[in-house]
């Protein structure tokens, strides 16, 4: 069986599903799989707004708190890939089950953590098992929707989560550490664990084992670990050492350099961790570029406008939350929405456009002033940005694991979110970046007047919505002029790979 993508082809008959025995329960499997992805997910934006709360009852510093995020960023993007192969050798059941055990415990110690080193040590624990449960659930969902139709429903809605997972995170983080405590946004993850692990060990059927299974990519996984640490830690020590410090030049350099080294390893080895095939692929290609553009681009919108609204505006904890509801929505209407036409067009007409309509909505908060109001101001762009990020998410996500066969869903998966978290980490530094120095130019020459401040902090926002608009515009160019025109369809021929 070849790994390419086919044209899909109307069938003349409705398709066997006797070998698949998730078929009867497919939609409840995919309940507890959004669960899973849902608890991934926000977890990377719900303790941004818990932070200062945190903060003050743990006593650490400024320098310290950015490692609250970059921990959980370091481990969940650095093993992805290593997770998404033992989901295919030991199996997508058994480690989509200890993922979800081992982020709810993470969890748990995260939100009984008496200082700042054992809240560090719990969040890279729930990137550590994040890893694991991501290209699991990922790569279940893509063995148990066979047919096209369905599948690009499927997605649909996996796309949907995947994209307004970081909105529901602020709303969530939002209202629980305005009502509840700061320790609430890691305790939530324990009972959506526990529902979760009790709908997967009764719907997720076991396979025999294969005999002889290949062996693991030692030389490999060592040397992408280790250059993605280096790579995302550079990155990180960007945000407060600057472009220019030693550190951050040499982890960098050393990341790309040892990336590069992981791919001629690729090339050579009997059973390589990441299979080159499956990113080379045309329309794989662009839907991983997509996924990653898209992570990168919403970082100006996550970060910098709760930025805005809390601190130009004034809202509180919940409110800030709560005002990201009108892009969550309009993330699920058009991800859930457009599957029946993904299915029948393909991929390629819905990417451009919904990433063109993200660079619109992100050229609205680039007019953002002093004197904005919600309504009239920041709604408009929250839909429109919505819109065109269900768009683009949920056929890049169908796309990027098509055509790939059963033996290799785990990291195919596992490529997709790697690709989207190495995106949102590039985001936090290039942005980030970027607003310091826009704040800095602004200030220079002038008195640093309570007026000033807020308007060099204004310069900053604008600086960075219109960087992100830039990336989504230029990302919808790429990746259009990447994925193939036509529908994608499931190969026939490949008899889906279950749970073991």
């Amino acid at each position: 069986m070849t790994d390419t993508l086919v044209v899909d082809r109307p069938r003349l008959t409705p398709p066997d599903h006797a070998d698949n025995p998730h078929h009867a329960t497919r939609w409840l499997i995919l309940g507890v799989i959004a669960l899973a992805q849902l608890m991934v997910v926000l977890d990377a934006t719900i303790v941004n707004i818990a932070l200062p709360t945190a903060q003050e009852s743990l006593g650490f510093s400024n320098d310290n708190r950015q490692w609250i995020v970059t921990g959980y960023a370091l481990a969940f993007g650095s093993l992805l890939l290593l997770g998404g192969r033992l989901s295919d050798l030991i199996g997508r059941k058994p480690m989509f089950i200890v993922g979800l055990v081992g982020f709810a415990a993470a969890s748990a110690i995260g939100g009984a953590a008496q200082n700042f080193e054992m809240l560090v040590a719990a969040r890279v624990a729930q990137g550590i098992f994040g890893a694991l449960l991501a290209p699991a659930a990922l790569s279940l969902l893509t063995v148990t929707f066979t047919d096209a139709a369905e599948r690009a429903k499927a997605f649909a809605i996996f796309g949907a989560i995947s994209g307004g997972g970081g909105a529901i995170g602020l709303m969530l983080g939002g209202a629980l550490t305005e009502y509840l405590s700061w320790r609430w946004c890691l305790y939530v993850n324990v009972p959506i664990a526990v529902i979760a692990v009790i709908g997967g060990m009764v719907l997720l059927k076991k396979q025999a084992r294969v005999e002889n299974p290949p062996q693991l990519d030692i030389p490999g996984t060592v040397v992408v670990v280790a250059g993605l640490v280096s790579f995302v830690y550079g990155l990180a020590n960007a945000e407060s050492d600057g472009w220019s410090s030693a550190i951050t030049l040499v982890c960098i350099g050393v990341g790309l350099a040892l990336l590069a080294a992981f791919a001629v390893i690729e090339n050579r080895v009997h059973n390589p961790l990441l299979p080159l095939h499956i990113i080379w692929d045309r329309t794989r290609g662009g839907s991983f570029l997509t996924v990653a553009i898209i992570g990168l681009g919403l970082f100006a919108v996550f970060l910098f406008l709760t930025y805005y609204v809390s601190l130009t505006l004034g809202y509180s904890p919940l409110k800030t939350g709560f005002a990201f509801i009108p892009m969550i929505l309009g993330i699920i209407a058009t991800a859930t929405g457009s599957a029946g036409l993904v299915a029948r067009i393909g991929p390629k007409l819905p990417v451009f456009a919904g990433m063109m309509l993200a660079a619109a909505g992100l050229v609205l908060f680039a007019q953002l002033g002093l004197d904005s109001t919600y309504a009239a101001n920041i709604l408009p762009g929250l839909v429109i940005t919505g819109l065109g990020v269900g768009l683009a998410m949920a056929p890049a996500f169908s796309a990027a694991t098509s055509g790939v066969d059963s033996e290799h869903a785990g990291v195919a998966s596992a490529a997709v979110n790697t690709f989207q978290q190495i995106g949102g980490s590039i985001g936090t530094a290039v942005l980030s970046a970027f607003a310091a120095t826009a704040a800095t130019n602004f200030l220079d020459g002038r008195t640093p007047t309570p007026q000033n401040q807020a308007l060099a902090a204004m310069e900053s926002y604008t600086t960075v919505f219109w960087w992100g608009a830039g990336i989504f515009a230029v990302g919808a160019v790429i990746c259009g002029l990447l994925l193939r025109p036509g529908p994608i369809a499931v190969d026939p021929d490949a008899a889906p790979v279950l749970a073991h």
